[in-house]
């Protein structure tokens, strides 16, 4: 992934911010461009969804570490300036997150649980408002044989979820810390330790597994 480490390319992959774009809109994706983050995350937008919703910004990550992804994923931003019934409110957060664990984690009955709890408690310890959480969280294995058979038997964890970010009252939702939260998520998704104490760590509930730290398609 060709980013900075810690904030967006230059670059963007359409034209918010252009004339007629919503300011509330414009404000969010403005937040999401200049946040600042770990030194391990590489973030850098890439082309959005077209038809989820009038506005659309994505962004795609990746935790590396000594040139190795750990997790990866992809966040975006949509906003219906009208409202939506379903999200109850105008902006929408959408992600799928990904990294591989060790193979003896896939029978862990509690890890669908414990990985939906980062993404609750990534939002709730920088103290985050946020409703209409949904999603799911899938894990799978691969087995390798014939040719690949050197290769050892891979996990891959898979989050896909969706939240509403309450607004202030010009209408706009604080989308860098909503952002930082999500990076918050994949680290901790890819095993790194958290950067401050907090819920994530102090044991509010939160439980740690071991994660495999090495490239995700070796």
């Amino acid at each position: 992934m060709a980013a900075a480490q810690g904030q967006f390319s230059d670059h963007s992959a359409h034209s918010e911010g252009t004339e007629g774009v919503p300011s509330a809109f414009a404000t969010a994706v403005e937040a999401l461009r200049s946040a600042r983050l770990r030194p391990e995350v590489e973030v850098e937008p890439t082309r959005p969804p077209q038809r989820l919703a009038p506005y659309a910004y994505a962004l795609e990550a990746a935790v590396v570490e000594d040139d190795e992804d750990l997790a990866d994923g992809r966040l975006v931003l949509l906003h219906e300036p009208a409202g939506h019934d379903a999200w109850q409110g105008t902006f929408r957060l959408v992600t799928l997150v990904r990294a591989e664990l060790e193979p003896e984690m896939a029978a862990d009955p509690l890890l669908p649980e414990v990985c939906w709890s980062w993404l609750t408690g990534a939002l709730e310890a920088r103290g985050l408002s946020y409703g209409e959480a949904s999603g799911t969280v899938t894990r799978a294995g691969s087995h390798y044989f014939g040719g690949l058979a050197e290769r050892r038997p891979a996990t891959q964890i898979e989050i896909r979820a969706s939240w509403t970010p309450r607004e202030d009252r010009r209408g706009v939702p604080d989308a860098a810390a909503h952002l930082a939260a999500w990076c918050d998520l994949l680290c901790q998704v890819a095993g790194l330790p958290p950067t401050s104490p907090g819920p994530l760590d102090a044991g509010a509930g939160v439980v740690s597994l071991p994660q495999r730290r090495g490239p995700q398609h070796p």
